[in-house]
C-alpha cells in the first residue's frame, strides 16, 4: 500500500525528501501546499508533483492526501502538527518537534486517539551508521563508557534566516544540538542532570551553546553548536579500554569515517552507504501501514523535549538543572 504524502511548504529541505521519496516504493509524494499559490504551483511543477495548494488549510483538506511532512520553523511545529492529525493525517515533523515537553505530550495524546502515525524527524538516526555506533558501544567495545562528546556547527551570516527568530523558536541549540542531545540520549539514555551555557546572538537567540548531560553510572555528555564556526561535526564515544570517533553523525552525507581504538588496535568500522531520508520515509510509511513500529517514538520525543528545556532553563538561571 502506498502512502500518499504532501509537503506542508515549499521549504529548501523539502528536496531531500522528494528526492528519497524516489527510491521508496511504500511512498508517493501527491501534493505540495504553500502560502503562496503561484509558488506552490511552480514548485509542484518544476518537481512533478500532482497537485499544489495555496494555503496549508487546503492541503490538508485534500483527501488525496494520508499524511504530511512538516518542515515549517520550529515554532509551527505544533500548531500545524495538530492542525494536520485533526484533518486525519499521518505526521512526519521535522526536527526538533518542540523545546516544550508539554506540547509534544499533547500531539502524541492526539495522534493516539486519533489512530495516527506521528514521527519526529531525526534522519541520522535511520542511518546503518547510529545502530553500528550504539551496537558496538553495547558490547563493550570501548570498554565502560565515561565520556561522550558532541559538536555540530557551520556559519549562518544571514540574521534574516528563521533559525535565528527568536519568535519561530530559533537557535544553535533547537538547529544544530539538537542533534547532539539526541545522539547522546540515543546510547546513553536519558541524562540525570543538565548544564548549559549560551551565548546569545543580536536577534536574541543563541548563536552557540555549551551543555554538559549527568548520565546514570557517572556518564558525561559534552556537547557544543555554533553558528559562528566553521562547518564541522564529530561524535566520541570515551571508555576504560578505547574510544570510538564518528567524523560524520549527524549529516551523514559528509565525507567521514568510523573509527575504534581498542588497546593497541585501531579498527576502521565499515558502514554500507544508506539515505537516511530514504530509511526515514520508509519506517514511517510502514508505520502508517501497520507493520513497523516507529523508529523515533513518543517517549523519544519527550525526553529529547525535556532535555532542550532543561538545557535553556539552565542557561538562563545559571545553575544546573535535575530531570
Amino acid at each position: 500500500m502506498t502512502l500518499r504524502l504532501g509537503l506542508l511548504s515549499t521549504a529548501r529541505i523539502n528536496d531531500a525528501i522528494v528526492a528519497a521519496a524516489g527510491d521508496v516504493d511504500e511512498i508517493e509524494i501527491v501534493a505540495v501546499g504553500s502560502r503562496d499559490a503561484g509558488r506552490a504551483e511552480s514548485y509542484a511543477r518544476e518537481r512533478g508533483i500532482a497537485a499544489a495548494h495555496g494555503s496549508y488549510e487546503a492541503l490538508l483538506a485534500d483527501g488525496e492526501v494520508d499524511a504530511v511532512y512538516i518542515p515549517l520553523p520550529n515554532g509551527l511545529h505544533h500548531e500545524w502538527t495538530l492542525a494536520a492529525l485533526e484533518a486525519g493525517k499521518h505526521v512526519l515533523c521535522e526536527k526538533p518537534y518542540s523545546r516544550r515537553p508539554s506540547e509534544v505530550e499533547e500531539a502524541f495524546d492526539l495522534a493516539e486517539r486519533s489512530r495516527l502515525v506521528l514521527m519526529e524527524a531525526f534522519m541520522f538516526r535511520h542511518h546503518p551508521q547510529a545502530a553500528k555506533v550504539k551496537e558496538l558501544v553495547g558490547e563493550g567495545a570501548v570498554g565502560r563508557v565515561r565520556v561522550v562528546r558532541a559538536t555540530f556547527s557551520f556559519v549562518l551570516e544571514d540574521m534574516e534566516d528563521v533559525r535565528m527568530s527568536a519568535i519561530l523558536d530559533g537557535g544553535s541549540l533547537m538547529d544544530l544540538g539538537c542533534y547532539c542531545v539526541s545522539g547522546a540520549r540515543y546510547l546513553m539514555g536519558e541524562p540525570e542532570r543538565v548544564i548549559g551555557e549560551q551565548v546569545v546572538g543580536p536577534t536574541g537567540v543563541d548563536s552557540a551553546f555549551h551543555g554538559t548531560l549527568r548520565f546514570p553510572n557517572d556518564v558525561v555528555a559534552q556537547f557544543d553548536c555554533s553558528f559562528a564556526l566553521p562547518r564541522y561535526q564529530r561524535l566520541d564515544v570515551v571508555g576504560d579500554d578505547g574510544w570510538l570517533l564518528v567524523d560524520a553523525p549527524w549529516r551523514t552525507d559528509w565525507e567521514g569515517e568510523l573509527l575504534l581504538r581498542h588497546g593497541d588496535h585501531l579498527n576502521r568500522i565499515e558502514v554500507p552507504p544508506a539515505d537516511a531520508y530514504a530509511l526515514e520515509l520508509a519506517n514511517f510509511a510502514g508505520a502508517a501501514a501497520g507493520n513497523a513500529e516507529p523508529l523515533l517514538s513518543r517517549s523519544d520525543a519527550v525526553g529529547q523535549a525535556r532535555t532542550i528545556e532543561a538545557l535553556y532553563l539552565s542557561a538562563t538561571e545559571g545553575r544546573a538543572v535535575d530531570l
